[in-house]
């Protein structure tokens, strides 16, 4: 159906470049003239909202502990209404949020509710389409994190506006296919789950030495651990804290990701160690000034190992990746722990997978400070128990990983790269009928009238990064609260 869908026989030129043409019979409506801003204050007993590009605008609780929360002046927190539209510091690169709760919000946003409740499903989507969101950076004012959307000209620009009948015939078929379209990705995440179980368990075994990888069966002698998460371990490795197996004690970082301004020295952060296979190779990273004693205190050379100290995640605390490669003058933020493995003692690549295992994972994240943040004490993480190998037996299990995964993980990106092509063909889509390019008129009359599901919220995109998302809710509670 979607392939025989054809565009307007006659259309006009909007006169706006973001938007081109339109269908003839459509109107061009002052934005101002269909919304009306809400100013209400005054109602401290509400609950917290968090504006999000994933979730749209929600209970800030559904953060759990990724979000500092009020505890003062309330009452000069705007209310939120189900079904407002809010713009946030995010939405010139997110769009403008739909709220999903009843709710307080940041007196630095705007909000906004349709004079007609009819043209909420229509203005809910066109608000969220690649082609509006690419044009609300027209009337964004401030620099970098003090950046906002000025209501005053936005409310005079121009949207599309089809007749009610056709906006209701446009939410009903998007509505329907983006639920055909949300159902093969969710199949899609669900094999990549358990291809990543069936990964991480391959990985678990070889490197807490369940498995001789020489053999493929269990070593012929184990001896107890002492660690309760570990058991018991092969005869031969030997017992190790992890500062033991550094050239020099742990470094935490010194700068801030924020204080990034694209110029300058390298900048790994958060999100670097986040990546696959716990592995980074800097070639796309922020950049920061620093001068050059800073850079010599903290700089970065190949095969170091990073954690995650500090994360507004709970399960991104601890995670550990190795450095591959990097430019000469590559320095760490603030958030991360420094650690430069002994090559005489532990390859990289085996300290960074060990240290992210399942069992180590949740040694450091149960001895986490958790307030605002989840955070490890440095003497947690220089203490952390290991068992090694030879350098040698460390190869072979590094080699047996590789081999073992290698089919797993060509399986695992070819459901992302189709889950990615639904997504930008979702898009294309939205943003083709909510700006008049396809006539879907004639296509809505032929689909069932369906009932109204919960909406649920998908896996980001793949690349997507993690401390954006992160930041965004660090932003909400910045702005909403005060504080650093």
């Amino acid at each position: 159906m979607i392939a025989n869908l054809k565009p307007y026989s006659t259309c006009k030129d909007s006169g706006l470049p973001w938007l081109g043409k339109v269908p003839e019979h459509w109107s061009l409506r002052r934005t101002k003239t269909l919304l009306r801003e809400r100013v209400e204050k005054g109602f401290p007993d509400e609950p917290l909202l968090a504006a999000t590009q994933m979730k749209g605008v929600v209970r800030k609780e559904q953060f759990e502990n990724r979000t500092v929360l009020a505890q003062k002046d309330l009452h000069l927190l705007k209310l939120v209404r189900m079904g407002d539209f809010v713009i946030s510091l995010r939405s010139f690169q997110g769009g403008i949020e739909y709220a999903r709760e009843q709710g307080i919000i940041s007196p630095a946003y705007t909000i906004l509710y349709p004079s007609d409740t009819r043209i909420h499903g229509f203005l809910a989507r066109l608000f969220k389409s690649k082609p509006y969101i690419e044009n609300l950076t027209l009337y964004v004012t401030g620099i970098r994190q003090g950046q906002n959307i000025d209501y005053e000209k936005l409310g005079r620009s121009a949207l599309p506006f089809p007749p009610l009948l056709e906006q209701s015939a446009i939410v009903k078929f998007l509505d329907h296919y983006d639920r055909k379209i949300k159902k093969y990705i969710k199949a899609k995440l669900k094999l990549i789950k358990l291809l990543e179980e069936q990964k991480q368990s391959i990985i678990h075994r070889a490197v807490t030495g369940q498995i001789d990888v020489r053999t493929g069966n269990p070593y012929p002698a184990y001896k107890p651990s002492g660690v309760e998460w570990l058991g018991e371990v092969p005869e031969h490795w030997a017992n190790n804290r992890l500062k033991s197996v550094l050239s020099r004690p742990i470094r935490n970082g010194l700068f801030k990701k924020k204080e990034s301004f694209g110029s300058g020295v390298s900048l790994i952060n958060v999100a670097d160690i986040y990546r696959e296979n716990f592995q980074v190779e800097t070639t796309t990273l922020d950049r920061v000034q620093a001068t050059p004693e800073e850079i010599r205190t903290y700089q970065v050379q190949p095969g170091d190992v990073f954690f995650v100290r500090s994360s507004l995640k709970l399960e991104g605390t601890g995670r550990s990746a190795v450095i591959i490669d990097c430019e000469p003058e590559t320095v760490f933020e603030c958030h991360l722990v420094q650690g430069r493995p002994n090559p005489r003692r532990v390859d990289p690549r085996f300290l960074a997978i060990q240290l992210n295992s399942f069992g180590l994972r949740h040694h450091l994240i149960s001895r986490a400070n958790i307030v605002t943040m989840a955070t490890i004490a440095q003497d947690v993480i220089s203490s952390c128990p290991l068992f090694l190998p030879s350098l040698t037996e460390q190869s072979a299990i590094l080699d047996f990983i590789g081999d073992s995964i290698a089919k797993l993980e060509a399986t695992i990106d070819r459901a992302h790269r189709e889950i990615s092509l639904l997504r930008e063909y979702r898009i294309r889509l939205i943003a083709d009928v909510v700006t008049g390019k396809l006539d879907v008129r004639e296509a809505a009359k032929n689909l069932p009238d369906e009932p109204i599901e919960p909406e649920e919220t998908e896996a980001p995109e793949e690349g997507t990064d993690e401390l954006a998302i992160e930041d965004e809710i660090v932003d909400n509670a910045e702005v909403d609260e005060g504080t650093e």
